[in-house]
């Protein structure tokens, strides 16, 4: 992991792929409770393509540098992917979400589109399912330092943890070691689990449902590459959100739930390497 120290804090991701690779670059933006190792087998997918990726850990509750004076709202957090291109100067860029990553993506190109060359969406909140059920019953559980901490306990067990109470129905199989690595800073960091809990507390439907009356405006494609088997992030709303774009894909991806990024690693690589064949300027 490489770090970077930003104007609000410190931040880890993993780069990979050749420095001088022709490809426009692949941003990834996870969700809540996950970190950037979510993208890993995709990454390296790309990375097999000569596609250059870079898989930050954004504070969404399973960062290990703690960002106490960060704006941990939605909009906060948009900024703050903003500030990381800035400061690695990347431009036309492919910006790939996923879950609560993917409503960031829609507050970011609704911020400042200038870097975002395209962008790529699997599933992922939309309008005002922010998020969906049972999810929005679970966030309410873990609203506040002290509940989140009591409430995920449990999460210490794999067999809870890879249940449907736990992560179960965001993927089809999960690695033990991971999902663990995903919980323990929010588990043992009382300063990360604020920065969570700040983020939780700031979420507001009707603000996402807001940008979703100008995602037409952005410029560049779309491709959302959607799990047909998520009872959350259903197709249905998927289909909502690429009609909310000016150009947009929609693109099943049988079998898959909502991690699609660990479902079908190597059909999200060959999505995202086929929309930035496709826009990107020749040689």
């Amino acid at each position: 992991m490489e770090t970077i120290d930003l104007t609000y804090g410190t931040v880890s991701y993993r780069a990979v792929g050749p420095k001088d690779a022709a490809s426009p670059p692949v941003v990834f933006v996870h969700g809540f409770l996950v970190d950037g190792s979510l993208w890993s087998g995709v990454a390296d997918h790309l990375a097999a393509r000569g596609i250059r990726s870079y898989a930050p850990n954004w504070p969404l509750g399973a960062h290990r540098v703690p960002l106490p004076d960060a704006d941990q709202t939605p909009r906060g957090v948009a900024r703050q992917v903003l500030t990381f291109l800035e400061a690695l100067d990347l431009t036309d860029v492919t910006l790939v979400g996923n879950d609560t990553g993917g409503a960031l993506c829609q507050y970011i190109v609704d911020i400042d589109p200038a870097r975002i060359g395209r962008m790529v969406l699997t599933n992922c909140d939309a309008f005002d399912t922010f998020p969906p059920f049972p999810f929005n019953v679970i966030f309410r559980l873990l609203n506040g330092r002290r509940r989140m901490w009591l409430n995920l306990q449990p999460m210490r067990f794999r067999s809870f943890r890879h249940s449907p109470l736990g992560l179960g129905l965001l993927a089809r199989r999960f690695d033990p070691a991971q999902t663990r690595e995903w919980i323990e800073p929010a588990l043992t960091d009382a300063a990360v689990r604020s920065d969570a809990v700040r983020f939780l507390q700031a979420l507001d439907p009707s603000e996402l449902n807001d940008i979703s009356s100008r995602l037409a405006r952005f410029g560049g494609p779309v491709r959302l590459v959607w799990g047909t088997s998520d009872r959350s992030f259903t197709p249905s709303l998927g289909k909502r959100l690429a009609r909310a774009f000016g150009d947009a894909d929609f693109i099943e991806v049988p079998g898959a739930r909502t991690f699609v990024p660990l479902d079908a690693p190597q059909a999200l690589a060959d999505q995202i390497a086929a929309i930035g064949d496709a826009t990107s300027p020749p040689p």
